[in-house]
């Protein structure tokens, strides 16, 4: 059966991270079947990464500061989590998902597809979207 998408709903949690007057930093995206549906959004980062875990397949859109002593910023990121529990037919099906994913989240800076939870460190994250922003200023004096 094919995947669909919960667009309106999907959208829906996509905005709560992007809108600057909330304080969600993140939305996660699962299967219902073979529907993709908001999985849930909040604002720890770590309650997003404990939804990461070896039996799941899910996507997520999360809002990390970055910047320098010169300028902060909102970076957005897509994640695409594949549990090492996940079978060979849902690893390969998850790619061509992703396309209905980005129907809804097309504003990120980095796109990342992980199955070690090691590579989900925020710190590891925040650092690639820092390296992907262009200008770095942190060296110069304040």
């Amino acid at each position: 059966m094919a995947t669909r998408i919960d667009k309106e709903a999907c959208r829906e949690a996509y905005n709560l991270v992007r809108d600057d007057n909330t304080d969600i930093t993140w939305a996660s995206f699962k299967y219902e079947g073979s529907t993709i549906v908001p999985a849930g959004h909040g604002t720890d980062y770590a309650e997003f990464k404990s939804q990461c875990t070896d039996d799941a397949r899910l996507f997520g859109f999360v809002r990390i500061q970055t910047g320098d002593a010169m300028s902060k910023r909102a970076k957005f990121t897509l994640i695409t989590w594949i549990g090492e529990n996940i079978s060979g037919l849902q690893r390969a099906k998850i790619s061509t998902d992703k396309t209905l994913v980005k129907d809804v989240i097309q504003n990120f800076a980095k796109e990342f597809m992980v199955s070690d939870i090691r590579e989900l460190e925020e710190d590891y994250i925040r650092n690639e979207l820092k390296k992907a922003g262009g200008a770095n200023y942190d060296a110069q004096a304040e």
